[in-house]
Order: structure tokens, then sequence, then C-alpha cells
């Protein structure tokens, strides 16, 4: 049991930051006056409770973590976080007579931190405006992982990180040496996601997205999860620019970001066009939706512009699997 308490004491601190991060859908229901500002304080207050009682209560044992604290550490983060999301769909929901049980708010909170992308909910444009920000901002923040972005964290609180980054992070990116330090890495892997993600707002924007709109599909775009804030998806816009907006930013969240961040760290792209991996990913991704648009066209389904534009955006948010 006693070599549980690191693991708990980092994991009071990872709860901390989450209730933090409730602080978005706080600040845009109280600009929006959605009807639910109320219930944010309470669901980040006891989440805040419950990090400082955790951390405050384990503050001796702190050490360096060992592997099997990152594995532990990663099972409790994924198991334990979807709870505290949930509690602000359960009160905000309630709140507007619409309320929803326990499973399907951790279904929610769930698909939202693991990108899954499906819902419980309908009715999402009559939704409070608080409630889809925290929806997607949900997938946003599970996009690139929640404990990468601990990594990159938890070393300014005195606690190591890098037994954590190698139990979350998935294929040759957590044994690749891409800095001297694991805490630099995940840095880096957040920076470019974040240029990413403002890139990807600001084209939404332009192309004709209200502010708030353009943020949650950004939210759900760059991190390929696919939620919405309209029962019809991306439909809703009817936009052919829209839609080739996000077919760019679905084709670059798909490749592999140690790319992207050894591309601009080196300042030079020659290694990055010439990785395989890239290479197979982007001729599956590009061939599969010509060929689905020239079919979509021979069929006489759409004309050849329309064709193109239904089948590229299609194959490409189903095969990225933002869907």
């Amino acid at each position: 049991m006693a070599d549980m308490f690191p693991v708990l004491r980092v994991l009071g601190i990872l709860v901390m930051v989450f209730a933090l991060a409730m602080g978005l859908p706080l600040g845009v229901s109280w600009f929006a006056q959605d009807g639910v500002w109320r219930v944010y304080p309470l669901a980040m207050g006891f989440t805040l409770c419950v990090g400082a009682a955790l951390w405050w209560g384990m503050r001796r044992h702190a050490r360096e973590l060992q592997p099997r604290h990152g594995v532990m550490l990663v099972t409790l983060v994924w198991v334990l976080l979807p709870l505290f999301a949930t509690l602000p769909l359960l009160l905000a929901l309630h709140q507007i007579g619409r309320p929803l049980s326990f499973t399907h708010a951790y279904f929610e909170a769930v698909s939202g931190l693991t990108t899954t992308g499906a819902t419980v909910l309908s009715g999402l444009d009559a939704l409070p405006v608080s409630v889809n920000v925290w929806r997607t901002f949900l997938q946003w923040v599970g996009g690139m992982g929640i404990l990468i972005l601990a990594v990159a964290v938890l070393p300014l609180l005195g606690v190591g990180g890098s037994q954590l980054f190698r139990a979350e992070a998935a294929g040759p990116v957590k044994d690749a040496k891409l800095t001297p330090r694991m805490t630099e890495t995940a840095k880096g892997l957040w920076g470019v996601y974040a240029v990413f993600s403002t890139s990807c707002a600001l084209a939404y924007w332009l192309g004709g997205m209200e502010p708030l709109d353009a943020v949650m599909h950004m939210f759900t775009t760059v991190s390929l999860g696919g939620l919405s804030s309209h029962d019809a998806s991306f439909a809703h816009f009817q936009s052919p620019l829209l839609e080739g907006i996000a077919l760019v930013f679905m084709l670059v969240a798909s490749c592999n970001f140690a790319l992207y961040f050894v591309a601009l760290r080196k300042g030079h792209w020659g290694g990055f066009w010439r990785d395989p991996e890239l290479r197979a990913t982007l001729t599956a991704l590009l061939g599969g939706g010509l060929f689905v648009s020239l079919l979509l066209w021979i069929k006489d389904v759409y004309a050849p512009l329309d064709a193109l534009r239904h089948g590229m955006f299609n194959v490409i948010s189903i095969a990225t699997t933002t869907g």
C-alpha cells in the first residue's frame, strides 16, 4: 500500500490542475450568460479539494516515480479524471431541466478525454454554450495526452516525469531522445500542438465560423476527436471553404508530432518528407479520398467538384478517426 503513496501525491496535483481547467467553461458561461455559470465553481471547488487532500496527505512521500508508478498513475488518471469531468455536465444539465444519468455523463467524459468522439447527448444546438465548450475542450486536452502535459508541468512542482512519459506515450516517441530531457520533449510536443491549434482556430474564424464555434471545432479537429456543438456536426456550416480547412488540419494532426518537433528544432524539413510513416499515411489518406471521389463521380452521385469535396472529406475524416 505504501508504494501507492507517491502515485497518489502526483495524482492529487493532476486533479488540482484539472480543477483549474474548469475555469474555461466558467469564463465562457459568465461571458455568454448561458444561465449555468454557478455550477462551475461548485465543480471546481469539489475537484480542487479532493486533489488538495490527496497531495497534502501524501506530501511526505515525494520521490522520483519508478516505472511501476508510471503505469499505476496512467491507469488511475484515465479512470478517475473522467469522474471529475462529469461534474460540470451533471450539474449544468440538471440546472436547465435536462438531467443526465451518471453513466451517460461518465460515458461523455471518457469519450471526450480519449478522443473517441461518441456522444450520448442530443439537442446539442440548444445546450448552454459552456457545456459544449467543456465537451470539446476535454477532447483537446486528451488529444496530446493529459499525462504528456503533466510531464511538462510536474517538474515545476518538484516531481520527476520521465517514467510517466514512458508509460503514457505511444510508439517510438517514448524511446527516442528528441531532447536531452523528457520534460523538454513534452513541452516541445505541446508547443507544436498549441501552434497548430491556434492556426486552426484562426483559419476557422477567418473562414466564417463564429469565434466560439471556431475554438470548439479547433479543439475537436486537431485532437482528431470529432465532437461538435451542432447536431448536424460539420454539415451544419454547409461551407466548402470550412471543409477544406478541416481537411488540411485533419491531415496535419494525423501525422507524427515528433516529426514536426524535430523539423522545427533543426530548422530543415528534408527528413520530415523522407519519413516512411508520413509518406505511407499521406498516400493512403489522399489516395483513398481520390478513389472514393472518383467513384462518386462515375456513379453520378455528385458533380466532379462536389464528388471531390465529399469524397475527400469523408474518407479523411473517417481514416483519421475524426469521424
